[in-house]
Order: C-alpha cells, then sequence, then structure tokens
C-alpha cells in the first residue's frame, strides 16, 4: 500500500522533525486536534468554493496527522488513547470536508455532485470501517487500494486542480470497490479450511 511506503520514506525525517516539538511542551494529542481543525476550515472553505486554499489547508493538515504519532514515539508519550483519539478524529476529519463539497453542490450545483460526495464520504467510512470490525474480530484487513493516503491524496490532487468532481466520482468508484474488497478479504480468511475427501 501507498501508506507502507511513505512511512518508510518519510519516517527518518518525520522523527527528526517529532525531535525538535519534543522539547517544546506541545503533546502528540495537542498535533492530533489541530490536524482535525484545519480540516474543519477546509470543509468550510469547500462549502463557500473556495477549493484552492481548501486543497493546501487539507496538506497542511496532513503535517499534523502525520507527525503526532512520530511526537509520541520521539517523546515516550504513546498511549492507547492517543491511538485511538488520532483513528477517531480521522473519521470526523474526512467527514468534514465531505460535508462542505456536500453543502457546496446542494447549493450551487451539479445535482449528481452531491451523489458523487455522498457516495465517496459513504465509501471512505466503509473502508475505515471494515478495517476496524475485521481488526476487532482478530482478521488483520488492510486489502484493496483506497486506505486514508490515497483518499486524502485524490481530495489534495482535486481541490488544487480544480478538477473536484472528477476527484469525487474517483473516490465514489475506488472507495466502495476497497470496501468490497475487504469484505471478500474477510470471507475468505474466515471460511473453515476445507476437508479432504475421505477414502471410501
Amino acid at each position: 500500500m501507498i501508506e507502507d511506503r511513505l512511512r518508510a520514506r518519510t519516517n527518518g525525517a518525520l522523527m527528526r522533525a517529532a525531535g525538535l516539538i519534543a522539547r517544546t511542551s506541545v503533546t502528540p494529542n495537542t498535533l492530533t486536534v489541530l490536524g482535525f481543525l484545519g480540516m474543519v476550515v477546509a470543509g468550510v472553505l469547500c462549502a463557500s468554493g473556495s477549493f484552492f486554499p481548501a486543497g493546501l489547508v487539507v496538506a497542511a493538515s496532513c503535517a499534523f496527522d502525520a507527525l503526532d504519532g512520530a511526537l509520541a514515539r520521539a517523546s515516550g508519550a504513546v498511549s492507547v488513547f492517543g491511538a485511538f483519539l488520532d483513528s477517531f478524529l480521522d473519521r470526523y476529519a474526512e467527514a468534514a470536508v465531505y460535508a462542505g463539497m456536500l453543502i457546496h453542490y446542494a447549493g450551487v450545483g451539479p445535482t449528481w455532485g452531491v451523489g458523487a460526495t455522498f457516495a465517496a464520504a459513504i465509501g471512505s467510512l466503509m473502508v475505515s470501517y471494515a478495517r476496524a470490525r475485521a481488526e476487532g474480530l482478530g482478521v488483520a484487513c488492510r486489502a484493496g487500494l483506497f486506505a486514508r493516503p490515497e483518499r486524502i491524496a485524490v481530495i489534495i490532487v482535486g481541490l488544487v486542480t480544480g478538477l473536484v468532481l472528477p476527484a469525487l466520482v474517483v473516490l465514489a468508484v475506488a472507495t466502495n470497490a476497497t470496501a468490497a474488497r475487504r469484505l471478500l478479504y474477510v470471507r475468505g480468511a474466515t471460511l473453515p479450511p476445507s476437508r479432504p475427501p475421505q477414502s471410501p
């Protein structure tokens, strides 16, 4: 997955930056909340049709999202609640951007933009839910392509280039396809092993 490749390539730089931040009083949870608030601002900008600045804000918010975990490791502040808060606010953050787009297209059209936004939002949430639910059942599930980093990348590109509707169509199709892929993966992982045929 792209997430693994990005993490491997950027881990060194993130840890160096986190080491500097660790000398301050900033906590990992503070970065998590700041990243979330940035995404809320991006959603408000999307609602007003200010897509380019919204894309820049989403990109900046991703820096906070990437640094919170690195800061937790660098400062020895790794916690179960911190990991939960990060995942919890990630869902709301992504939904805030989709909500802004939905409000925009509901007001100025085209009408099908509302449907594309809704489908992309539902697909994005189901991708994350499928992984969380599967792991809650003891099945590691990272199947499919469109995890959160891929989705955010498409959102940023769509916003800064003005190709928001094409980006939403890509997200609507790809996220729901990824959710379906995870459904099939979990089904295969949980099927009972086949029994060898018994000799007469």
